[in-house]
């Protein structure tokens, strides 16, 4: 028996001799979040115990290697450690990923993952913690505004909307902490209900990116995420006090994290502010007072191979509208809008009276994910939304009642799959469901300007990037929709018939009554979304992206449905049913050069939008509680054709300077005519010195210099003066004048001890308190813009 056990032997001793074992393993190791590659992690094959240490750029190589499977340990000094296991046939590269933690709280560096702000096509402007706590007194829109290509569409000093490369409102995607915004942001008056001071990070980007959360994003979308938790046993936290003179006000705001190494950790954040009514240069802007109040929590758990978290969000505010902008005849519209300063002038006070607005938003989520072996990130989310909005008329008793009473409840339901099938390739698949009811209080009295309905929502999705080469990249995406609306609405029979909806909708009358008729309209929209395109690194600091987007968006049901009196924005506001989805191509590319002493950015693009809907103003309307223009909802062919420039230089190691320039033209194909509020250009620059103190000091001084539109669409109409018995034009198209701020900035910090610290921030914007009114301030018609803002702002790190 010992000879053929000799001979066996010997022949797998032959085998194993002959055996090729000359095979590399080479790969890299990022981190799971944000793909940063880390150095010095170690990686040791436990079969043959050999052990390599990753270079700076995350590299490694093992050679020697017999065909068969391995059992891989990856560790590095800020991570938790991670085993892997594959089979090697034949020369492999393999990409690592670990949970990378920064063991400094104070220098938490805030990035997003990938696919919620990451795209690799598409040029990202990103928004960091300490620029947004400069901004914890005012609003989303204005730290959106500091950045290249994003103005604002306002409605006085406090209703801030975002305008992203000409466009706002439905054509922007908002994702809060991983929630696709709804809070009827239809309006050209709704400013997005989301506490500033909730952010870690802000990311824009500008185009239909992000396609797990929406195809609509013809505009753009801005993702706020918040701070990253660090796993490890830790409470921290920070309370920012900021008071003005404009508004004679405060806002305090406190948020305070406390974490566990075993993956736990919970957030409690909130904020207050309290204005009185902001100034002119010359006047009080009479009746523009707020109030706000909001509060946040978050917990959950993470384990790097499995999570879950919980999250909840309370936005409260009530907002004073210009009392001047509301007027009564034709008379007074025209006095009003001739006028150089406002018709109603009062002195200053905390009141807000009518008219104004208040809402309350809530917000909760509820997520989990799963890191499958050889299969992926699993993740699930549910999450749900309540937006309640009152809007009090200056034509009836302030008792309480308002003219305008919305509630909007929104469920949503995600889940995805996203897998590393490669070191090279990762993808994103997905379905989301989502319904959504808006109930119209006919308690109000009023005529109804949106109606109830409910809308369904069915959508699937697919993400993909792939290294094609070590400079190039490519990226696909892909998303379907389907929505469904059902909706309930009375509609005048003048109109009605007028609209000649008699004889094409025959079918949706429910039931006449008297002059009114009840309607049963059931849309559906079908629309498709992708994107497409590389990038690729021309040297160590240039890199080149291009990238085409295919963006459809399903009317809202403003634009359908809008027949009536839009109180706080006092006008009469008119849809059209037979509307069908805009459909948008946008092609963009950039330059972008990488540096510490010097970087720049130049980012071209136009958009092609057929079908676009764009509302504007049509004449004026007598009722019962007074004139108001009427501005009419309608669809055409749209090209907007833009540049955005970035540029940073530090001139010397304390002395900094930067620039941006913007530019947009929109153009309406069907009429041959400019596009209704569009953003002028506009030409931003600062410089900043740190005086070398022992205690340093930062200063800085801002200039805006905003051009006038000197493209724009001839929307006056004339109306009837019965005490003149005349007819007058009103001029509502003209641009005001080019105009030039300048800001002044200043700030230090103290060490109070070890982890604490004293940040000490004063800013002057509109330093020489200068007199001008913004093409985009929807009030522009009736008052001059803000006058000089003192604000002083005190950060303490605990």
């Amino acid at each position: 028996m010992k000879l053929p056990f000799m001979l066996l032997l010997a022949l797998a001793s032959t085998g194993a001799i002959s055996q090729n074992c000359d095979l590399t393993l080479t790969g890299e190791i990022i981190d799971l979040h944000d793909s940063s590659t880390l150095s010095g992690a170690t990686i040791i094959i436990a079969e043959t115990e050999d052990a390599v240490v990753s270079n700076l750029d995350g590299s490694f190589t093992i050679s020697g290697l017999c065909p068969g499977t391995y059992n891989v340990q990856v560790s590095h000094p800020e991570c938790a450690t991670r085993a892997f296991s594959f089979e090697i046939s034949e020369n492999t590269s393999r990409t690592f990923r670990l949970e990378h933690h920064l063991e400094e709280l104070n220098q938490i560096i805030v990035k997003g993952s990938s696919y919620v702000t990451k795209t690799e096509t598409l040029l990202e402007n990103r928004i960091e913690t300490e620029t947004l706590e400069s901004f914890s007194n005012a609003s989303l829109g204005d730290a959106l505004k500091t950045i290249s290509g994003v103005s604002s569409l306002n409605t006085g000093n406090a209703v801030v909307k975002p305008v992203i490369n000409g466009l706002h409102s439905s054509r922007i995607t908002i994702v809060n902490n991983g929630v696709r915004q709804q809070d009827q942001e239809w309006g050209a008056e709704h400013a997005p209900n989301i506490d500033l001071n909730t952010a870690g990070s802000i990311t824009v980007l500008k185009g239909a990116s992000a396609l797990q959360f929406s195809g609509d994003a013809i505009g753009g979308v801005v993702v706020s995420e918040p701070a990253r938790v660090a796993i490890k046993d830790s409470l921290y936290g920070k309370t920012l006090l900021s008071a003005q003179t404009n508004g004679r006000g405060a806002t305090f705001t406190t948020v305070l994290t406390k974490s566990f190494s075993s993956g736990f950790y919970s957030t409690v954040q909130g904020t207050l502010k309290q204005y009185g009514d902001f100034e002119a240069p010359d006047y009080v802007l009479t009746n523009t007072g707020t109030e706000e109040r909001d509060f946040s929590v978050n917990v959950g758990i993470n384990k790097i191979k499995y999570g879950l978290e919980g999250y909840y969000s309370y936005f409260e505010n009530t907002l004073g509208i210009l009392r001047a902008s509301h007027v009564g005849g034709a008379q007074d519209q025209v006095a009003a809008i001739n006028s150089d300063t406002p018709l109603v002038i009062r002195d200053f006070t905390y009141n807000i009276d009518v008219p104004r607005q208040e809402v309350t938003h809530h917000l909760a989520k509820l997520s989990g994910f799963v890191q499958l072996d050889n299969v992926g990130k699993l993740s699930l989310q549910y999450d749900f939304q309540q937006n309640n909005r009152f809007e009090f008329d200056v034509t009836r008793i302030d008792d309480g009642i308002p003219s305008v009473d919305l509630e909007l409840t929104t469920h949503n339901l995600m889940l995805s799959l996203e897998s590393d099938l490669s070191g090279k390739t990762s993808t994103k698949f997905g379905l989301v469901g989502n319904f959504q009811e808006n109930f119209a209080n006919p308690a109000t009295g009023v005529r109804r300007l949106i109606p109830d309905y409910e809308q369904y929502k069915l959508a699937a999705f697919g993400i993909a990037d792939t290294q094609l080469t070590e400079k190039l990249t490519a990226e696909l995406g892909f998303r379907f929709d389907y929505t469904y609306m059902d909706t309930f609405k009375f509609y005048r029979t003048s109109f009605w018939e007028a609209r000649g909806y008699d004889e094409q909708f025959p079918e949706l009358v429910v039931e006449e009554f008297n002059n009114q008729i009840l309607t049963n309209p059931e849309l559906d929209f079908g629309t498709i979304s992708a994107t497409a395109g590389i990038s690729y690194q021309l040297s160590k600091d240039y890199f080149l992206f291009a990238n085409y987007s295919l963006a459809s968006r399903a009317p809202n049901p403003s634009e359908l449905f809008s027949e009536g009196l839009h109180h706080s924005a006092s006008r009469i506001e008119l849809g059209d049913l037979r509307f069908g989805p805009e459909i948008s191509q946008k092609i963009t590319s950039a330059l972008q050069k990488k540096g510490s002493d010097f970087s720049f950015s130049i980012n071209p693009y136009a958009n092609f939008i057929e079908d676009f809907i764009l509302i504007e103003p049509t004449g004026i309307e007598q009722t019962i509680r007074g004139n108001f223009q009427v501005w009419e909802y309608r669809q055409t062919s749209a090209r907007l054709l833009g540049v955005d420039t970035d540029l940073q230089y530090k001139l010397t190691e304390d002395l900094h300077y930067s620039n941006q320039f913007s530019l947009v033209k929109g153009w309406d194909r069907t009429r041959d005519q400019a596009l209704i509020n569009m953003p002028p250009a506009n030409l931003v620059n600062g410089i900043t010195y740190v005086l070398p103190w022992k205690t340093p000091v930062s200063i800085g001084l801002d200039s805006n210099y905003v051009f006038e539109q000197n493209e724009f669409p001839d929307n006056n109409f004339e109306v009837f003066i019965p005490e003149t018995d005349s007819f007058e034009t009103v001029d509502i198209s003209t641009p005001p004048a080019a105009y030039h701020l300048i800001g002044l900035r200043a700030s230090t910090v103290f060490n109070i001890h070890k982890n604490n610290k004293l940040k000490l921030n004063v800013n002057v914007s509109n330093l020489f308190n200068t007199s001008y009114r913004d093409y985009l301030n929807r009030l522009r018609y009736y008052a001059d813009d803000l006058g000089r803002n003192i604000t002083l702002q005190l950060k303490f790190n605990y």
